[in-house]
């Protein structure tokens, strides 16, 4: 009988904390402005669910070497082009003032570009995420070599020079 007691308390509580979560975020006092920062709790949980959806969807392997020194330089041409340094800057390269708005804010790829497994960014790359700004470079139909060549050149962004980016950035 005080099990029964026990699981009722438990659903009754489930229940209403469902309808609160409901009425928080469809009655709109969850508030979704860029200039507001996200709750903790919702910080966490976007952090984890974009981490796990980015692991299990991530399965591409690399169909080219990403050291080799024409597909790094390649990536960075694709990067400027592309217009990656606008939120993520780049060996002597400003971010764009615009970026600044951005919620969550774009990452430094030289801080994160060696606890990034390749197959994960060009995941992202290719893909997009959704409710950051990061875009979908496959919708845009962006080919999957040059998705792997940014790849190469983010995974070597930390040790780049400005001298080398600038050269390999306006390089035909």
């Amino acid at each position: 009988m005080k099990t029964l007691t026990t699981l009722a308390v438990i659903g009754v509580l489930a229940i209403l904390g469902a309808i609160a979560a409901a009425v928080f975020f469809f009655g709109g006092f969850y508030n979704v402005a860029a200039t507001e920062e996200d709750p903790a709790v919702v910080n966490w949980a976007l952090v984890h669910i974009r981490r796990a959806s980015i692991a299990r969807h991530a399965t591409d392997t690399p169909p080219l070497s990403l050291d080799d020194a024409a597909v790094v330089q390649e990536g960075a041409r694709a990067f400027s082009e592309r217009g990656c340094v606008n939120c993520h800057g780049g060996p002597g390269a400003n971010w764009a003032k615009f970026s600044e708005g951005l919620r969550p804010d774009p990452p430094d790829l030289k801080e994160i570009a060696g606890e990034r497994d390749p197959q994960h960014l060009f995941w992202v790359i290719k893909n997009g995420i959704n409710m950051t700004g990061m875009p979908s470079f496959g919708l845009i139909e962006v080919p999957d070599q040059e998705i792997w060549s940014i790849v190469a050149f983010v995974k070597k962004l930390p040790t780049v020079s400005d001298a080398d980016f600038k050269a390999w950035s306006t390089q035909p």
